[in-house]
């Protein structure tokens, strides 16, 4: 019993935690980054001091709320990468990416505007396109992706899916996964009779960084 209870508090220590952090990336795309803290509160459905004793400021939750998106980012693509089936892994991250940036759009795009230097979001980025340039080599060596793509084929379809726009997050969801399986289809390794020829690559990996 007197180690039930720690863990059982520990635990919905975490689930607190986790509701702010998902309530809070909610409202700031919904609202931008101004919006008050007990509406956050209320979104979560926890109490302000339970808030504030996570979060004494709103500069904290703001900090945590994009470091868990960047953290989420990280994990997608470390999956994908270490499926035995690059393509599979490929796909998977696509759709994952694709979908994570649909529903936190507005967050990101608030954050980098305000606080671009309080994150090192050019370490970040240089090493997913690392682990995507590794994924893609080993999707093309298995024959299921087109062997003229190049990474900076897949940082524009990353880019153009920033621009989704949707009345609705269902919505823009919705579109995210469309554009996302449109462009695994222009990724796959074309048939004998069905590829056509790439125009020259457009080099914008280095916009991201």
């Amino acid at each position: 019993m007197t180690e039930t209870l720690p863990h059982m508090l520990r635990s919905d220590a975490e689930e607190n935690r986790q509701r702010v952090l998902e309530a809070a990336r909610e409202l700031f795309s919904e609202r931008g980054l101004d919006v008050p803290m007990r509406m956050i509160a209320r979104r979560a459905g926890v109490g302000p001091a339970t808030l504030y004793r996570r979060f004494p400021t709103k500069q904290s939750l703001v900090d945590e709320a994009f470091t868990d998106e960047l953290r989420s980012c990280q994990t997608i693509v470390a999956e994908a990468c270490v499926d035995a089936n690059p393509w599979r892994g490929f796909c998977s991250f696509l759709f994952r990416i694709g979908e994570l940036n649909a529903r936190n759009q507005g967050f990101t795009d608030a954050f980098m505007s305000t606080f671009r230097d309080s994150v090192d979001i050019a370490a970040h980025r240089q090493g997913i396109l690392r682990s995507l340039a590794a994924l893609c080599q080993r999707a093309q060596l298995a024959g299921s992706m087109r062997g003229d793509l190049v990474l900076d084929d897949v940082v524009l379809v990353l880019m153009a899916g920033r621009g989704i726009s949707a009345p609705t997050l269902d919505a823009r969801i919705a579109a995210a996964r469309r554009f996302s399986a449109l462009a695994i289809e222009a990724f796959r390794a074309p048939g004998p009779e069905t590829g056509i020829q790439l125009p020259p690559p457009a080099r914008v990996a280095a916009a991201m960084l």
